[in-house]
């Protein structure tokens, strides 16, 4: 399987940090994967950029038309809006379960890990995340700690943008093996 067959989905909705979508889907199709953005919607959805709303981006396919199956990874970029509304979508935490119940990587930065705590895979989980989020994380179960990046079990988390670089090498490296224990399984 060549990378250009690994396809990655990233998840978000309006008011998403915007550098912690580009920059992981730049890194993500630099390594040649095909990244494709879901969200609830259709079009476009609007990034939130640092301190007032950023460029619209457009949407490759929509919550109801996406496959957790036809993708070998998940990315949720956060911001606060972003997270804040797919932590209350059932489809979206549906589609976020499906991950973790294949066994496929999932990455999440900032505070991205509210939707995962919605979708209840947390508990017991090493993490990170914006400081802001700790709390959440811990009364959900997880174990966090203060790091630019932690990765358990093929989840990958990261507390802020200044983080991007390290949470993109290490989602990378989740998916090559990822791929690699799916090759030889």
């Amino acid at each position: 399987m060549s990378d250009e067959n690994v396809r990655v989905a990233i998840l978000a909705t309006d008011g998403f940090e915007e550098v912690e979508l580009t920059s992981p889907k730049k890194a993500l199709e630099d390594e040649g994967f095909q990244v494709e953005v879901v969200a609830p919607k259709s079009g476009t959805i609007r990034a939130w950029a640092e301190t007032d709303w950023g460029a619209d981006y457009p949407v490759d396919r929509t919550l109801d038309e996406a496959r957790p199956e036809e993708y070998d990874a998940l990315v949720l970029p956060g911001g606060v809006i972003n997270p804040d509304s797919l932590r209350t979508n059932q489809e979206a935490l549906s589609f976020v379960r499906a991950f973790f119940e294949a066994g496929k990587p999932v990455s999440a930065i900032c505070h991205a890990p509210w939707t995962l705590i919605n979708a209840g895979v947390v508990d017991g989980r090493q993490m990170t995340s914006v400081a802001s989020v700790a709390q959440d994380l811990k009364n959900a179960g997880a174990l966090w700690e203060d790091s630019e990046v932690v990765c358990e079990n093929a989840l990958v988390t990261s507390r802020t943008p200044k983080d991007l670089p390290a949470f993109n090498a290490k989602t990378i490296e989740e998916i090559h093996e990822g791929r690699h224990r799916k090759q030889h399984a």
